[in-house]
C-alpha cells in the first residue's frame, strides 16, 4: 500500500508561537518586535549632509549594542493602471504633441517594467528579547515589554539623527499582515497571473 505523503502546514516550521495583541512575538526562546523604518534619500543629499548621516549612523551602531535584524522587502509595482489612466486621458485631448509626449511615456513606463526596475521597497528592524528557561516565570512579561520598548526608543532616537523615521508595529493585525506579505508573495503573484491570462482569454 502507497503511503501518502504528509503535507506540513505553515506553522509547523515557522518558529512563532504565539502573536500577542501589542505585535510582540513569542517564540521558543525569545520574543520578537517589528519595527517599520521609513528611510531617506541618502543619495539626493549633499557631501556635507551624507557625512552628518554617515556619522550619526556610527553613533547608532554604537548605541545600539544589542541584536537587530535587517529585513528588507521588495515588490514589483503595477504600472497597467497608470498606463490606462494616460491613455484615457490623451484621448480626450485632440493633440498630436501631447498625443507623441504620452506615448513616448508609455514606452518609458513599459521599459521600466520589462526591466524589473518598477519596484517598492518597505525597510523593518528586528529587535528581541531573549528568554532562558530558568528565567521564563521568574521574569515577568512587562519586564520583557519595557526592554523591547527600551529597544525601539533607542533606534528611533538615533536613526532620526540620519533623517529616517521608526515606528512601532504595535498591533496583532499590522504584524499578521507583514508575515503573510513574506510568505504569501509567491501565491500573490501566481493569482495575479492566472487572472491576467484569464483576462486576456476573455478579450481574445
Amino acid at each position: 500500500m502507497k503511503k501518502i505523503k504528509e503535507i506540513s502546514s505553515t506553522q509547523n516550521w515557522i518558529p512563532i508561537e504565539e502573536i500577542l495583541n501589542n505585535g510582540i512575538m513569542k517564540t521558543k526562546n525569545k520574543y520578537i518586535k517589528i519595527l517599520k523604518v521609513i528611510p531617506i534619500n541618502y543619495n539626493l543629499k549633499s557631501d556635507l549632509e551624507k557625512q552628518a548621516i554617515l556619522n550619526s549612523y556610527k553613533i547608532f551602531l554604537k548605541t545600539c549594542n544589542f541584536d537587530i535584524q535587517i529585513l528588507i522587502q521588495s515588490s514589483k509595482e503595477n504600472l497597467e493602471k497608470n498606463i490606462f489612466k494616460i491613455q484615457k486621458n490623451i484621448q480626450k485631448k485632440e493633440n498630436k504633441y501631447l498625443e507623441k509626449i504620452a506615448e513616448n511615456y508609455i514606452e518609458y513606463i513599459n521599459n521600466i517594467n520589462f526591466t524589473k526596475k518598477s519596484s517598492s521597497k518597505n525597510f523593518y528592524l528586528i529587535i528581541s528579547k531573549k528568554i532562558s528557561k530558568e528565567k521564563e516565570y521568574s521574569e515577568s512579561f512587562e519586564i520583557i515589554k519595557n526592554d523591547l520598548k527600551e529597544k525601539y526608543f533607542k533606534i528611533k532616537e538615533c536613526l532620526s539623527r540620519c533623517g529616517n523615521s521608526v515606528f512601532e508595529v504595535n498591533t496583532k493585525e499590522e504584524t499578521l499582515k507583514i508575515i503573510n506579505s513574506f510568505f504569501n508573495t509567491r501565491k500573490e503573484l501566481n493569482l495575479k497571473n492566472n487572472k491576467k491570462e484569464e483576462n486576456n482569454y476573455k478579450k481574445k
